[in-house]
């Protein structure tokens, strides 16, 4: 019989605090309107009020996920036969739609003020014939509040797929290029709001290309729609220990952070304020439901985030991105989940045997992790280039191989950077596992923001953070 959960009640100490939390907040929205809107300070009210929110309602909905039958056990654990709740990112993600839904008004508070009769009107002076008709004289920023609702759009279209995927468990080659369509909004937004399609080439191949930019076209789009499938797929398939998900999604919200503060931290105003600022926006209030989420998702768990968190945030990236206009900092950012989806693509393509779940196995004696395996029978070995390959992998110490004594394979690692580090590390314990992974995601995020700006320049003429005028 499953044990007792962990109480869906707020304890006094987190009640105090999250209330405490809530109406500071609410007093730094309020005085925001004081002034002339501060979008950047209500975002990051609103995301305060977005961490209390979720860190409660994560609690208090538990015991009804659970008697829908979204729960699950924690294989990794000695005491696994209680269940806790799934599919808690849902929680998250529906909150956070809620947050940026109310912010609307905020980035665009002076263009509604003077937009508006009593408003700004009565001190603007125009001639005649550039008066519009009607009561607006002040031009609404239209296409920004296009991209802000486009954004939205994506989110939400995204969120109902998780949600989809942790009800009825879709396959993944039915749900891999569904992210593809959720993108629609944003690449129409991109193509009447921004439409640049061309890539700078490196200072060593223009001499013979004879250009410095080269126009792709349709095909930037493509690459904006692949770009689109693989993020919120790469953080769904880097998974299978306790607080992973989440903890590798806010060091890159954390990390896109700080390259935004680097732009809007300028000695001088920069053509790219508003896109960072937005950005901005997006990231604020991802931080604090993610950070209510991984309080109860790390080490020992207590509730599972489910695949609607790692899609959702795989389109937060997304959306910042490519309405950004940095995607290509973003992939930096993410090379730990490249790799990860390169080195799984013979499991995932189906070259190698691939079961359901390839999370560690857990050594319930040693009460640590191991990498899992996929058994190979003697009736049924890799064919010979597979064979080949496999053992050269086992040679470089990128697989954990074992043969019997006429060299047939008996069982190979799974093919998950989680496994892999378990072979180079040897076994550990989970919580360890999930420290060595974030910490490597933090150092080769800062890593990749270090060549975006500075390593660079050994090819590319400049760097665009030290652009001081519109391009």
């Amino acid at each position: 019989m499953p044990t007792a959960v962990q109480s869906s009640d707020l304890s006094r100490a987190e009640t105090l605090y999250l209330s405490g939390l809530a109406l500071v907040c609410v007093a730094v929205l309020i005085r925001t309107f004081e002034g002339e809107g501060e979008p950047l300070i209500a975002s990051a009210a609103l995301s305060g009020l977005a961490f209390a929110a979720s860190y409660a309602m994560i609690r208090w909905l538990g015991p009804t996920f659970m008697k829908a039958g979204l729960k699950g056990r924690d294989l990794s654990k000695v005491n696994n036969s209680h269940y806790i709740p799934e599919c808690m990112g849902g929680i998250c993600a529906v909150v956070y739609l809620l947050i940026i839904i109310v912010f609307i008004p905020f980035p665009f508070y002076k263009d509604i003020v003077v937009a508006t009769s009593g408003g700004g009107n009565r001190d603007v002076v125009m001639n005649v014939e550039f008066v519009q008709k009607g009561r607006l004289l002040h031009k609404f920023p239209h296409s920004k509040l296009a991209s802000y609702l486009s954004a939205i759009i994506s989110l939400q279209s995204i969120t109902l797929l998780g949600i989809g995927d942790d009800l009825f468990d879709i396959r993944w080659r039915h749900k891999f290029f569904i992210p593809a369509f959720a993108s629609i909004p944003l690449l129409v937004i991109y193509f009447i709001d921004f439409g640049v399609t061309s890539i700078v080439l490196p200072t060593f191949l223009q001499p013979y290309v004879g250009r410095e930019l080269v126009d792709l076209g349709i095909l930037y789009y493509g690459y904006m729609s692949a770009f689109s499938i693989f993020s919120p797929n790469s953080i769904n398939i880097l998974a299978g220990i306790n607080g992973i998900e989440v903890s590798q999604s806010i060091v890159v919200a954390l990390l896109l952070a700080f390259n935004d503060a680097l732009y809007l931290l300028t000695p001088y105003p920069h053509p790219a304020t508003d896109s960072h600022l937005f950005s901005l926006y997006f990231l604020l209030p991802f931080l604090g439901v993610s950070s209510a989420l991984l309080i109860h998702n790390w080490y020992p768990a207590r509730v599972f985030v489910g695949d609607t968190y790692c899609y959702f945030a795989g389109m937060v990236f997304v959306v910042v991105s490519i309405l950004g206009h940095f995607s290509k900092t973003l992939i930096l950012l993410l090379v730990p989940q490249i790799f990860n989806f390169v080195y799984s693509t013979p499991q995932l393509f189906g070259l190698i045997p691939c079961p359901r779940h390839r999370l560690p196995h857990f050594n319930a004696r040693s009460g640590l992790l191991e990498p899992s395996v996929t058994k190979w029978e003697k009736e049924k070995q890799p064919r010979a280039i597979v064979a080949t390959v496999l053992r050269l992998l086992a040679k470089l110490k990128l697989l954990r191989l074992k043969e019997d004594g006429e060299g047939r394979i008996e069982e190979t690692s799974n093919f998950t950077i989680l496994n892999l580090w378990l072979v180079w590390r040897g076994p550990m314990r989970e919580d360890r596992l999930a420290k060595e992974i974030t910490t490597m995601q933090v150092l080769l995020g800062l890593f990749g923001l270090f060549v975006r700006h500075k390593l660079a320049l050994l090819v590319f003429r400049e760097d665009n953070l030290n652009i001081t005028s519109p391009i």
